[in-house]
């Protein structure tokens, strides 16, 4: 069979070039596979040959992500490969917006077929567009080895314009996408053949799933916002500079609290972004807009209630348990009640 040539992108960390202190490496190319590149190339039997690895840093994708794309799809063009690979990337949403974008660029603008694989909740995920194939991956590289083969062989199997099934059966995001297929019973069969099963309370598998959501129940209404005490919180990894309690990118092990007593506002430099999952410039750049207590300070200026409270929580919500969510709110909450405060101003990102 004939070979496929690739072009494969990494971050500086599966780059095997550093780890967070190189995010800021600008784009750069060399010949031939890197890292788990050469596992590809491996599991395919030869078959696939990684002409080009294009590596970036992180912090540089995000902050600069249409020159990075110009830069690869000049790369690509010159490799005329038969498909582009990125990452997996996993639960990492730097990573995965840069894999997204890129897929998306090389199968718009270049009309080469283009695979990657991230977690369901990555930013990275919705960006790929329906004519990408996104396989589904856990949050952390310990997937590695089962979700390289299933990159590979839908990869190969667009090269050859072979059939692919359904996301449940090849284990990628479903695209929105709906494609027409024959079967031997008809649409009405089929349905009534699922309805008893559903009153029978035996298992069915819809043909049309529908999204399923938890119930929450509201918190009681502040009686007297004048006269309460008001937190503000979030979820979106602000944090003092440098990241002080090492709060993780993604699936967060922790919540922490920081000291806003003295402050009217959070500035440029002063605090910066942890989460991992979505674009830190803006929020880096003016730490209020996700955190807002320049905009707490003037209402309490202005008297639309009695106090803001010393203190903030914050924690990390991307590809985080929603066990560990539950618990992280439920320490807050107890933590802030037991010291006066009667709402809180919880943002996310």
């Amino acid at each position: 069979m004939k070979t496929i040539r690739v072009v494969h992108y990494l971050n500086q960390f599966f780059g095997q070039l550093g780890g967070e202190e190189m995010a800021n490496l600008p784009p750069r190319v060399v010949d031939g596979p890197v890292g788990f590149g050469v596992t590809l190339k491996s599991i395919s039997g030869g078959r696939v040959e990684i002409m080009r690895t294009v590596i970036c840093g992180d912090n540089y994708a995000a902050e600069n992500t249409g020159e990075l794309a110009k830069k690869v799809l000049r790369w690509v063009s010159e490799a005329s490969p038969g498909l582009f690979i990125a990452g997996p990337a996993f639960g990492a949403g730097r990573y995965g917006i840069a894999a997204g974008t890129l897929c998306k660029e090389v199968r718009g603008k270049l009309g080469i077929p283009a695979v990657t694989a991230m977690h369901p909740v990555n930013p990275g995920a919705a960006i790929a567009g329906p004519e990408v194939f996104v396989v589904e991956a856990k949050d952390t590289a310990q997937d590695l080895k089962r979700v390289l083969p299933l990159m590979l062989g839908i990869g190969t199997r667009l090269i050859d314009g072979l059939p692919i099934g359904s996301p449940g059966e090849e284990g990628y995001l479903p695209r929105g996408v709906r494609v027409n297929v024959r079967v031997s019973e008809r649409g009405s069969t089929r349905a009534v053949r699922m309805l008893l099963k559903k009153l029978a309370g035996e298992l069915f598998e819809t043909e049309l799933p529908m999204p399923t959501y938890d119930r929450v129940l509201p918190a009681a209404p502040v009686r007297d916002l004048v006269k309460a005490a008001i937190a503000i919180g979030t979820e979106g990894g602000i944090v003092p500079r440098g990241n002080p309690d090492r709060i993780e990118a993604h699936n967060a092990s922790k919540w922490c609290r920081y000291d806003i007593a003295s402050l009217d506002g959070l500035e440029k430099g002063d605090y910066e972004v942890a989460h991992g999952g979505f674009d830190p410039v803006p929020a880096n750049d003016d730490p209020d807009r996700v955190l807002p207590l320049d905009a707490a300070r003037a209402l309490e200026r202005e008297g639309r209630f009695r106090k803001l409270h010393d203190w903030y929580p914050v924690t990390v919500g991307n590809v985080t348990a929603v066990r560990s969510a539950e618990r992280y709110g439920r320490q807050m909450g107890e933590a802030l009640a037991a010291e006066g405060v009667e709402g809180v101003i919880l943002t996310s990102t």
